[in-house]
């Protein structure tokens, strides 16, 4: 029975990955472009979410084989791992969004990226509808079927702010076990890596086709690796001060 149920929960999960592909391949794509045209003319990918989304910025952040234009922005608020409650709470909050991406201060060519699969809470929709006034355009990574069954908290839903959505494919609830009443195996953070693996690796083919050089970190566990990121240090350190804590390292 426990190799039976361990086969079913892959073939979910593989399914939902096939519908992933079918839903957002094509904005895949055009993530990948916008994302080429910014770091090409030097600028910052603003990477935002709440909560478990904040998993999905770490994983775009200072990650091996990932870019290092890449600035987290985000509350302390919306920190689970020291008051889960918390989280939850400001998350939901009015205003707080906004004013994270008014300390950030993101411009053009910059881009936002922002994870939260229900799409509905303030927070992450603020951070998008504030990006998107200042005229740097929003990559939101999401769910259409999440969005829809989750509680409406605001006006509109994260997806209404972005140029491009993303479209995870997550279920309502999250939950993916069993299958006839799910109530554990959340799937969203499978997805919504699996989406930005995917935006990294369109990027690099495009990148290598027009012959751009992309700022990606190396890990720091190969040989030769803190000596090729040390560059990179150097050039971002000064516009993404998470990569130091704002200390000056020059010295």
């Amino acid at each position: 029975m426990p190799e039976t149920v361990r086969a079913q929960l892959s073939d979910r999960v593989r399914t939902l990955l096939d519908d992933l592909d079918s839903a957002s391949g094509a904005a895949i794509g055009e993530a990948a472009a916008l994302l080429l045209e910014s770091v090409a003319a030097d600028g910052i990918v603003h990477v935002a979410g709440a909560g478990h989304s904040l998993a999905m910025v770490c994983e775009t952040f200072y990650r091996a084989g990932g870019l290092a234009a890449v600035r987290p922005i985000w509350h302390p608020g919306v920190f689970p791992l020291d008051d889960a409650l918390r989280s939850t709470r400001v998350e939901r909050e009015s205003g707080v969004g906004r004013a994270v991406v008014e300390a950030a201060a993101p411009a053009p060519p910059d881009v936002a990226v922002v994870f939260s699969t229900s799409g509905r809470n303030p927070y992450p929709v603020e951070v998008a509808e504030a990006c998107a006034a200042r005229g740097v355009p929003v990559i939101a990574v999401t769910s259409a079927r999440a969005s829809r069954g989750a509680a409406a908290r605001t006006a509109t839903s994260l997806a209404d702010h972005a140029a491009i959505v993303l479209d995870t494919c997550v279920p309502p609830g999250d939950a993916l076990h069993p299958a006839g009443a799910p109530r554990t195996a959340a799937v969203s953070t499978i997805l919504a890596a699996y989406t930005w693996s995917r935006v990294l690796a369109d990027l690099d083919d495009l990148a290598s086709a027009r012959g751009v050089r992309l700022p990606r970190w190396t890990s720091a566990n190969v040989p030769g690796g803190d000596e090729e990121n040390a560059a990179l240090l150097a050039r971002y350190r000064g516009r993404i001060p998470e990569l130091t804590g704002g200390q000056d390292t020059s010295t």
